[in-house]
């Protein structure tokens, strides 16, 4: 219809809340609001339901700020969808349908959300690392990922992994076992009392990967001055270069990225971090981020919308489903 001007609704949904983005293609993310109540997820996996009350009166009072009269296109960038989004996919293409009458929407893992955020539509790897830790990569074909399988059995060098080793190192000084540091038993007391508790502190905990992380910029603020330390960080440093390298398309001119609050550690981990990738990755070009999952969700909706989408879909990953209200 002439003089209608189409919207895109843009979703970051994680650990720590939701963001939302509503836009128009002419003129981008015009309206944003926030949300720290978390999307619960159940028997189910994530529940639709409750990520749709809290949408819908966000969404209701952006639309007008963002000088949409309409929205045609939804992303939805969710993390632990690959896993866990098996609800998201059944309903809430419909729902989005019934309530704003958006005809496309796509249902996008955090990893894919992160990767678009820091590279856009071109191939290459992402590094996405904080708590946990996910390596994607494409070659705009299919989509490729390495680990990201959580802090039991996996995440490696990641900032729960780098706590816990840490801790590890911390305990073994304490036991006078060889590979202790000193420091980090000091840290470690500082931070958590006596470390004769710390299994009692921490086992029971349901946020245990959170509470490793913690311990993760301590490790760092040791490296300078602690080899155990620092051949810490190292190590880290070696398992991203592994998981970036699985990901990273072997033949022309790759670009790799690294996104994620890990690594505002800087240099004791940003340095051995380079070398790594310089020895395993030798054709591909570091390239800064360019920005976040949420700015990732923006630019998918932005291709979407204009009909110009070259990321490749997933049937876990990264689906597009198109309905009525297109």
């Amino acid at each position: 219809m002439r003089g209608v001007t189409p919207g895109f609704l843009a979703v970051d949904s994680g650990g720590s809340g939701l963001r939302v983005v509503v836009g128009t293609v002419g003129r981008g993310a015009t309206a944003r609001r926030e949300s720290s109540d978390p999307v619960r997820t159940g028997d189910r996996g994530i529940d639709p339901g409750h990520l749709m009350e809290q949408l819908v009166p966000m969404v209701r009072s952006m639309t007008a700020e963002a000088g949409a009269d309409r929205l045609g296109t939804a992303v939805i960038g969710a993390a632990g969808l690959a896993t866990l989004g098996d609800a998201l996919r059944a309903e809430l293409p419909a729902a989005l349908a019934r309530e704003f009458g958006i005809g496309r929407v796509a249902l996008v893992a955090d990893a894919v959300t992160a990767y678009a955020g820091a590279l856009g539509s071109r191939p290459g790897a992402v590094v996405a690392a904080g708590t946990g830790l996910i390596a994607t990569g494409t070659d705009l074909t299919r989509w490729r990922r390495a680990d990201g399988w959580g802090h039991l059995l996996g995440d490696c060098g990641s900032g729960a992994w780098i706590g816990r080793a840490g801790l590890e190192a911390a305990l073994r000084a304490n036991d006078g076992r060889a590979g202790g540091s000193i420091g980090l038993l000091a840290r470690a007391e500082e931070l958590f009392g006596p470390v004769q508790g710390l299994p009692g502190k921490l086992y029971p905990r349901p946020d245990r990967p959170a509470v490793l992380a913690s311990f993760a910029p301590h490790v760092a603020a040791c490296a300078d001055v602690d080899p155990v330390a620092a051949e810490i960080l190292r190590a880290a440093a070696r398992h991203m270069a592994e998981s970036a390298a699985a990901v990273c398309p072997g033949a022309g001119e790759p670009q790799v990225a690294l996104t994620g609050g890990l690594f505002k550690m800087g240099d004791p981990l940003v340095v051995p971090l380079e070398e790594e990738l310089s020895k395993r990755l030798p054709h591909a070009r570091r390239v800064p981020a360019a920005g976040d999952p949420l700015l990732g969700s923006v630019r998918i909706a932005t291709d979407l919308a204009r009909g110009a989408l070259t990321l490749p879909s997933d049937e876990r990953l990264f689906s597009v489903v198109t309905g009525k209200g297109d």
